[in-house]
């Protein structure tokens, strides 16, 4: 009997140990996922070492929650709720803690919860490396300390994780057949509903999840329905202008085309015009290394096929295709029935050479080096907004309603 109770003695204080590890661990992705998501001052943390070991990019997607809930939250809560059954024996003698006197096997129900947090944690690991290609050191720590912490709970003498289960359903039965239990936990449930209701309808932890709601027409498909044929968008004789500086290889730009190309749909004196602003070392001084490869090759024959009435029309496909070569690029020309020669010859003139330079050094005097940007009536728009914030800027401006 004695010997027993040091076993059990010992497994309590490892499994303390193994929580509280937990814990400081769910603390530290807490607070990257906050600046992560909240903190555009933010320096990367330091789990953040390459495009793979990525905890800021995995707190940045929407992977990185549930019903609206950040997943560094749900560890708070489950490392704290283990240790509330670790002490539940001791606490339950509090007056305001009596509740507790219902969790009559404490260890069986840290098993069955580390088990099933270790089968979650094993699906969340599937989706890191193979949706998002990133991994969280981490998370990937907390996964190990719910494995261990299940394993170090479970009784392997009387059933192990069988035995976790068994006992864990039957004393929740037991408890609810008590009135004010069942009513505590009704009362517990309805809250609990009504708070994940919250969370998950007002995005207050989750600004990924709001911007994917706000960007879905924009973002769920790279075709865009919205395409203009010409080399006008929008009137052109409009005294509203948009300047939009793009590169072919911005991941965000094509919503951002998608959505120039709607706001030119419904608005009334409004002009939307092109600015190459590609990110390639091929001719962008300003850029170090080898970067959006491509786009500057893309800017050169969408300003061709301008010269062939067509640079809406092929803007709006390099976008969706993304072609990898000149050979690629062609092929788009041709469906599009261009001159071919003419297109090749025009695309590699020096004028066109210094079109697309020119608009480097435009948007360059400017401050501006990202993309997209937006330009209205000298006032900058770095990155991608929801469309009713700029289409609210260009009726401010004097663009109307269709």
């Amino acid at each position: 009997m004695e010997n027993e109770n040091k076993s059990l003695l010992v497994k309590k204080i490892i499994i303390l140990i193994l929580t509280l590890i937990g814990f400081i661990t769910t603390i530290k992705l807490a607070i990257i996922y906050y600046n992560a998501n909240f903190n555009p001052y933010a320096l990367p943390s330091f789990c953040s070492v390459s495009d793979f070991i990525d905890c800021d990019g995995v707190a940045k997607t929407t992977e990185s929650q549930f019903f609206g809930v950040p997943l560094a939250y749900w560890g708070l809560f489950l490392y704290s709720f283990i240790t509330m059954l670790l002490f539940a024996p001791k606490l339950k003698n509090f007056k305001l803690l009596k509740f507790l006197e219902v969790f009559k096997n404490p260890l069986d129900y840290i098993a069955a919860l580390g088990l099933i947090s270790f089968a979650i944690s094993m699906s969340l690991l599937c989706i890191s490396l193979f949706e998002i290609n990133k991994l969280c050191v981490l998370c990937a720590c907390t996964y190990v300390i719910n494995l261990l912490i299940g394993l170090v709970a479970a009784d392997y003498k009387n059933g192990h994780f069988i035995k976790a289960f068994k006992t864990s359903v039957t004393d929740f039965f037991d408890a609810i057949r008590i009135k004010k239990y069942l009513i505590a936990f009704l009362v517990v449930a309805a809250a609990a509903a009504g708070f994940l209701t919250y969370t998950t309808k007002s995005y207050i932890f989750t600004p990924q999840l709001k911007n994917q709601s706000v960007f879905a027409e924009f973002t769920r498909s790279k075709h865009n329905k919205y395409a203009a044929k010409g080399n006008i968008l929008g009137e052109e004789n409009a005294t509203v202008i948009l300047y939009a500086y793009t590169d072919y290889r911005c991941p965000i730009c094509c919503a951002y085309n998608i959505m120039i190309h709607k706001l030119a749909k419904e608005l009334k004196n409004v002009k939307i015009v092109h600015k190459n602003l590609p990110l390639d070392t091929e001719c962008n001084k300003y850029m170090q290394q080898p970067f959006h490869i491509g786009s500057c090759t893309m800017s050169r024959y969408a300003l061709a096929a301008e010269k062939q009435g067509k640079f809406w029309d092929i803007n709006s496909i390099f976008f969706e295709k993304q072609p990898n070569n000149e050979e690629e690029i062609l092929e788009i020309a041709k469906k599009l029935r261009l001159d071919i020669d003419k297109l090749k010859q025009d695309a590699n003139s020096l004028e066109v050479r210094k079109q697309v330079e020119n608009d480097i050094e435009e948007a360059t005097s400017k401050g501006i080096n990202g993309t997209p940007t937006t330009e209205i009536n000298g006032e900058l728009y770095v990155g991608i907004r929801p469309y009713e914030e700029f289409k609210k800027i260009l009726i401010e401006a004097g663009a109307k309603e269709k």
